[in-house]
């Protein structure tokens, strides 16, 4: 940043240094990431735990900027078992969707990047990919075949020029050998099986001739096209009604059993999660500051912000003047503290808050925590 300026301000020089520097860091990832020819080698792994779908390890994705790098996320550590769904909640621009884009390997390129960390996919068989090191000619198969979204805003992610069928049916014919008889019959299958009725009408029909729920129902039908391993729901329900959001997740719900998937559920609301997930990962500021089951979070949040999410939901029954709001704002994400993230914000702190980022503690076998209050004098649990 420049000296005696306001905060956020650049000079054009300062401004030509950070392009500069940012050329010279983001060629050197894109000059690996375009070799040909890598061996399987270079991007097979063993994962931690068999049963896990994937495991995210120290996870760092950077937005390299005019303004300065921004580290959407910032050392994110979790995972996914097998058959179960995990709810990432945070507030908008926590890292939530940017650690699911690093999954799919969907991050804006040459800005942003992966820059530290391992992503390690099951594949079955005792074998694992880790999607980081993992080429664009293999991530080709693993999209859809193993990994796949249902994105945020369905009427942005449909093509608007073409027919629901066409789109569909391209998933389809991109990763499976099929005629385009079985492909249109599949296509229609997939579009029942989401509980669209009119199946064959909306086969023929445009994105904006269909209602927001159906949108995003054929969105969900495009993701279990190819019946992947892990589905990322990246707010399925944003924009929904109450009604049609409790039909989309009672479906989510049924089809993950159906074709023994797993789920990662990327929202804010916390009803979502208590009605979905079995696991619960919260995020703050590009880092996790608590996961655990969806009891432990619920019966015993732990971490201040947690805590203040939990404050902040309204309660069937409870009458109050105004809702909690958690004081402050989220620091830039440019130039982060060197301390915890939330401290600045924090109503609980004490007196180790002035060192450096909290370390993880084990409350429980399953529930972990980032957070100075639950420290000894040595700086462990």
């Amino acid at each position: 940043m420049a000296k005696n300026k306001p905060e956020g301000y650049l000079s054009a020089k300062e401004s030509r240094r950070i392009s500069r520097e940012n050329r010279r860091i983001t060629n050197q990832f894109e000059k690996e990431r375009k070799r040909k020819n890598v061996p399987e080698s270079e991007y097979t792994t063993t994962m931690h735990n068999p049963e896990n779908a994937v495991e995210f390890d120290n996870l760092h994705t950077y937005f390299f900027t005019d303004a300065g790098t921004v580290k959407s996320v910032d050392g994110v550590s979790f995972e996914v078992p097998i058959g179960k769904t995990v709810g990432v909640v945070g507030e908008s621009g926590c890292g939530k969707s940017v650690t699911s884009l690093s999954l799919m390997q969907l991050i804006q390129r040459p800005q942003g990047q992966i820059v530290e960390g391992e992503i390690r996919l099951n594949l079955g068989n005792d074998k694992a990919y880790n999607i980081v090191k993992t080429p664009n000619d293999k991530m080709k198969d693993l999209r859809g075949n193993y990994v796949s979204m249902i994105f945020q805003e369905p009427m942005t992610s449909l093509n608007p020029v073409f027919r629901i069928g066409e789109q569909v049916d391209e998933v389809i014919g991109l990763h499976e050998e099929r005629s385009k008889e079985d492909i249109k019959k599949r296509t229609i299958e997939l579009l029942e099986m989401v509980g669209i009725a009119n199946s064959q009408g909306v086969y023929q029909m445009y994105p904006h001739e269909l209602s927001g729920g159906m949108r995003q129902r054929v969105m969900i039908a495009m993701a279990l096209a190819c019946s992947p391993r892990i589905i990322i729901a990246d707010e399925p329900t944003t924009a929904l009604d109450v009604t049609i959001q409790a039909q989309i997740l009672d479906l989510l719900r049924n089809l993950k059993d159906k074709i023994n998937s797993s789920i990662m559920l990327i929202t804010h609301d916390l009803g979502v999660i208590a009605e979905m997930a079995d696991y619960v990962v919260v995020m703050y500021a590009g880092r996790v500051v608590e996961k655990g089951t969806v009891r432990d979070i619920f019966m015993n949040p732990s971490h201040p912000y947690t805590i203040g999410l939990m404050a902040s939901k309204p309660v069937v029954g409870k009458q109050i003047d105004r809702l909690y709001s958690i004081p402050g704002k989220v620091p830039n994400p440019v130039n982060m503290p060197n301390y915890c993230y939330y401290k600045d914000r924090c109503e609980m702190c004490v007196a180790g808050c002035e060192g450096e980022y909290p370390k993880e503690i084990s409350l429980s076998d399953s529930h972990k925590v980032s957070c100075y209050r639950f420290y000894d004098g040595k700086g462990e649990k």
